[in-house]
């Protein structure tokens, strides 16, 4: 390890690793410390892992449901962690073998395992496994240091029997029953998980009055009727009142929104309550650094800390915790630190990210709660999907695409949200669209292909523009076109139907 680098990056994960590469292409020196593993959370008890259980336990589903055989309920959880833990070897491995072949054909890179902690701005401490610590110096450093699962005080949790995400991959076997604590993404991911496999009774408390509080009610509400409808018991505005072990078991009990008490027993509890930033270690007092409640202080669209030389991406930024988001952040910081050029913003709103639950759910822009609260109109159109062809073959018909444009001529595109089986692949076109600042005339004057869930966007511009094939006053249960304005819900018809009727 050399005591002087262009740029010290803290953190191996998916941000770290992706602002390390990304310095490399501006051919600068580069110290990428990890204390634990090359590629953090992204991979290990985090995305990677979860999703790998995912994709697994959607294939169970599918074999119990739809082949009507029970295979897939005897599943043994070992075997799931073994794919899960292939998956984690060969993403590693790719992440290692890239970086072991830039050093062999340059120094531009240098990675080690141990802690950093500043010394000064542009002086840090690395602290090896062994205990030994060496100073080096860095120009710019890019703190990606990650975050952790979110742990209460009155919650005795020791990764066995009442775990976070960090410990519940770590099971030796299905839980005959699991409580989650807490209704977020998190906590609903992992329910629809453990669900769909059939071998646990999952219970789910949610003090606020639904799952998903900070998304539609119509989003949330089909993900709650798709989790009870696979067994998930729901307790919605419940109030922990505690949650203990006893007997190698778990004993909860709430308060219900009557203030009744109920008390039950299951075998383990998972805490899904969010995270907070992996700062401590840091000692960015040293460095002058100045840090919230949500991490370190930084500016909305930007990396930046108050350190001019000191930029932070990822979770600690304290914006939105996803990887791509991160990824996005890091190189972001990369380019604004050693480009000649002014680097492109980050714009947080066109973000898409999706929730891996059964079926899934896509996000990309604004919604409905969100422009209502900030008084903003507008106008929408909503699809089921028991009207798209490709749903009707693949006989999943449960979901909708729903579409938010501007209330104006233009109908510029804020926003989308889609339930259903292929949802994540469709979003990305509204994505681009809202990126580009365009409004739905593009999208209805395509040649989408056909059969394609991916249509269902189209069908909603069209019914926007009065031309769908499907008419609103027709199938009021499967199509709304409707706009909001000045806090009322008016229905927008197709002037051109024979007949009109009340939606």
């Amino acid at each position: 390890m050399r005591d002087s680098y262009d740029l010290c990056v803290i953190g191996g994960g998916p941000s770290g690793y992706a602002a390390a590469m990304r310095a490399v292409d501006f051919g600068k020196s580069v110290l990428l410390v990890e204390k634990n593993r090359l590629g953090g959370t992204g991979i290990f008890d985090g995305a990677l892992a979860s999703k790998t259980m995912w994709e697994l336990s959607n294939k169970a589903k599918t074999i119990r449901d739809e082949l009507g055989v029970s295979a897939a309920s005897e599943l043994p959880f070992a075997q799931v962690k073994a794919v899960i833990q292939d998956a984690i070897e060969e993403n590693q491995a790719l992440l290692q073998r890239q970086l072991s072949l830039i050093q062999e054909r340059t120094s531009s890179i240098n990675f080690v395992q141990g802690m950093a902690s500043f010394v000064a701005p542009t002086q840090l401490k690395i602290t090896l496994p062994d205990g030994s610590a060496q100073m080096i110096t860095a120009e710019k450093t890019i703190i990606a240091a990650g975050s952790r699962p979110r742990l209460l005080p009155e919650i005795p949790v020791d990764e066995k029997v009442i775990v976070t995400s960090n410990g519940i991959l770590h099971f030796d076997r299905f839980p005959k029953s699991l409580v989650i604590v807490g209704g977020g993404i998190i906590g609903c991911e992992f329910a629809s998980m453990f669900a769909n496999f059939g071998q646990t009774k999952v219970f789910m408390i949610e003090r606020e009055n639904r799952l998903l509080p900070f998304e539609d009610e119509d989003i949330s509400q089909i993900v709650t009727q798709n989790l009870v409808r696979s067994g998930v018991t729901v307790h919605e505005q419940a109030r922990l009142v505690r949650l203990e072990q006893k007997g190698g078991e778990v004993e909860y009990e709430i308060a219900c929104p009557d203030e009744q008490r109920q008390v039950l027993r299951v075998e383990r509890a998972l805490v899904s309550v969010g995270r907070v930033p992996n700062s401590e270690a840091l000692q960015l007092q040293q460095a002058k650094v100045r840090t919230n409640e949500r991490g370190i202080e930084i500016p909305d669209n930007d990396t930046q800390t108050n350190v001019p030389n000191i930029h932070a991406v990822g979770d600690i930024s304290g914006h939105i915790a996803l990887v791509s988001v991160g990824e996005r952040e890091a190189r972001h910081a990369v380019v604004s630190m050693f480009a000649d050029f002014k680097a492109a913003p980050i714009r947080y709103k066109i973000m898409s990210s999706i929730m891996f639950l059964s079926p899934e759910v896509a996000l990309v822009g604004a919604n409905e709660q969100t422009l209502r609260q900030q008084g903003i109109p507008y106008r929408v159109a909503k699809v089921a999907y028991s009207v798209l062809s490709r749903a009707i073959a693949m006989r999943k018909t449960r979901g909708f695409f729903k579409l938010l444009v501007s209330d104006d001529d233009k109908m510029k595109v804020l926003g989308m949200r889609a339930v259903g089986e292929h949802a994540s692949d469709a979003i990305q076109v509204v994505a681009l669209v809202i990126y580009l600042g365009k409004g739905i005339t593009e999208l209805a004057d395509m040649i989408f292909p056909y059969p394609s869930i991916v249509e269902g966007i189209q069908t909603c511009t069209r019914l926007l523009m009065g031309k769908a094939v499907f008419k609103p006053a027709m199938l009021p249960d499967k199509l709304q076109c409707y706009r909001y304005f000045q806090g009322e819900k008016i229905p927008i018809y197709n002037q051109g139907a024979r007949c009109v009727v009340a939606v």
